[in-house]
């Protein structure tokens, strides 16, 4: 099986071949590319014109074809030219993923203006943080986000401010309306593949989210590293099975179920970028509900689901599961934490039209490292897939000297989707990217077949249905809270969400905190998915070890969940 997907890999990125790479230099390092890829997003979008009346973006009974899609794009650029936003200035989007959210996404990259997706989890603090940190010069926002923002406004008073589905006219926003009031064509830019797309937040060890810099060359090689792995994996498991008519080359049009949100990489840059450039449809919801996404698969024939693992599982084990018809479905998985391998052959066998798949990758490449799906998944449960050849990789000891096969180290990647940097934060950049190579903070192990399975994280953070949530800030957030003296936070098995945040709290004696008091605090200070579900309070200090530090594992494996408030 794996020699036939060498074979197919080196056909399909050799020379004069669809999927050529080439050495090239970038920010002084040389680097693996596409000979193909476009110049830019802007490329990208232009090239789904020919898709006119098929339908784009679904939201509940609105609909968007293509050709209204680009219209609106292209009104909304326009408008963005009038009031002197151009290539280099940055334009902030924070709301749910309603259809606006793409279609301003577009008309932006496509001017060369860079895109800041504002997590619509944060609150007013955090907003505030990143709207500083990155100078957009306008703020798209929904009436959610705009109301946490009406308490920070008075620090923003150069940032012109546009409501989405807003129910009342409020003085200083100009209405969405306003943007599609004309239709032209989109405007001419030149863009440089080295331009930032977007700026999308991770969260940083510090407890400030740091400014990811994806690049317009990122974000196409990553579409194009998709592509790749649809088209190799097809190949091979045509031949091994000598059967042309797994390659499905005149299969349906794809319809993507998007289940996460837009601001992260998983559901714009692998999702929607993706879906965008076959000419698919993208099918968005409110809030995941298991039932309306099978409402939603049987209506809109969906092809392809992808989510964080937690979403699988609950639509297929949903009581209702059998009395819908899933029979479009090509493909089921997704990303943000692995895929259990009891998840991976329960897909299998409960969907019988589609194959699993998942893929490994992080924000500092613009999307995915990794791609697995079908029988290459089934043989291999636990890996998460080899790397898409855009990219070289190691595992390092911590020595930075590469370890050997099958070994475990930190992986380190290189390759054009990795980001141009952390906006205004030199040292983490420098820290995390070194001579091209990009330090994952993941521990994973490489077989000799090239697959990759990752076996820890080097980062001290709770993945949470896909969100990475770190400890140092929701610590910080919790001493930030008058009358604790210690805490420690950590991750706690959770069966739906893979964890949840647990942290372990020692109160002074002046004060009669509860748990549920605290919890309340941390509202105003952090998201609510950062709070943690579980609390233990404690009588006597934390355990430290003798150079002062807590011993975070040990107290971990002390304590009960039925302890825990």
């Amino acid at each position: 099986m794996y020699d036939a997907l060498k074979q197919v890999w080196k056909e399909l990125t050799g020379p004069d071949a669809a999927f050529e790479i080439e050495e090239i230099e970038v920010r002084g390092n040389s680097i693996k590319s596409y000979r193909a890829a476009p110049q830019s997003l802007r490329e990208i979008w232009l090239s789904t014109q020919k898709f006119g009346e098929r339908d784009y973006l679904v939201y509940g009974k609105e609909r968007w074809t293509y050709a209204q899609a680009h219209k609106e794009a292209a009104s909304i650029a326009h408008w963005l030219k009038q009031q002197n936003i151009s290539h280099g200035d940055r334009v902030a989007i924070a709301m749910r993923n309603y259809p606006e959210w793409m279609l301003c996404y577009w008309a932006c990259v496509s001017q060369g203006i860079t895109v800041v997706g504002i997590n619509a989890w944060w609150v007013a603090k955090e907003i505030s943080y990143a709207l500083k940190d990155s100078t957009p010069k306008v703020l798209i926002c929904d009436s959610e986000r705009l109301a946490r923002f009406n308490g920070i406004w008075s620090d923003f008073d150069d940032i012109q401010v546009v409501g989405v589905r807003v129910e009342s006219h409020q003085p200083n926003v100009t209405p969405y309306s306003e943007l599609t009031k004309s239709l032209p064509q989109m405007p001419v830019c030149d863009i440089n593949p080295d331009d930032d797309a977007c700026i999308f937040y991770t969260s940083g060890t510090t407890g400030q989210p740091k400014g990811a810099q994806l690049t317009h060359r990122g974000c196409v090689n990553n579409i194009m590293n998709f592509a790749f792995w649809g088209q190799a994996s097809q190949l091979a498991i045509a031949r091994i099975k000598n059967d042309a008519s797994k390659m499905r080359q005149d299969g349906p049009i794809v319809s993507s179920l998007v289940t996460t949100p837009l601001f992260h990489v998983t559901a714009n840059n692998c999702q929607a970028h993706t879906v965008t450039v076959a000419g698919g449809k993208l099918v968005l919801m409110y809030k995941w509900d298991a039932e309306d996404a099978l409402k939603l698969i049987q209506q809109e024939k969906i092809t392809r689901l992808t989510g964080v693992p937690v979403m699988s599982r609950e639509l297929i084990g949903h009581p209702d599961f059998d009395q819908y018809d899933t029979s479009s479905l090509v493909a089921v998985g997704g990303g943000g934490a692995q895929l259990q391998p009891d998840l991976v052959r329960k897909i299998d066998k409960l969907i019988e039209s589609a194959s699993p798949l998942t893929g490994y990758g992080m924000t500092e490449v613009c999307g995915t490292i990794t791609s697995i799906s079908a029988d290459f998944f089934i043989d291999k449960p636990e890996s998460c897939g080899p790397a898409m050849p855009t990219f070289e990789i190691k595992c390092v000891d911590k020595n930075g000297e590469t370890v050997a096969v099958g070994e475990p180290g930190e992986l380190w990647v290189k390759g054009a989707p990795v980001i141009k940097g952390y906006l205004n934060q030199a040292d983490a950049t420098a820290k995390t990217i070194t001579n091209g190579w990009l330090h994952t903070g993941d521990v994973a192990e490489i077989d000799a077949d090239g697959f990759i399975y990752l076996v820890d994280r080097i980062k001290d953070m709770v993945l949470r249905g896909g969100e990475n949530i770190y400890c140092a800030h929701v610590e910080a957030a919790i001493f930030s809270i008058e009358g604790i003296a210690e805490c420690v936070v950590f991750g706690v098995e959770d069966h739906r969400l893979g964890e949840e945040v647990g942290a372990a709290i020692f109160i002074g004696k002046r004060t009669s905190l509860t748990a549920d008091a605290i919890r309340v605090q941390l509202s105003n200070l952090i998201p609510k998915h950062e709070i943690p579900s579980y609390i233990w309070l404690q009588e006597n200090p934390l355990p430290r070890n003798a150079s002062g530090k807590f011993v975070k594992r040990e107290l971990k494996q002390s304590l009960k969940i039925e302890d825990a408030q």
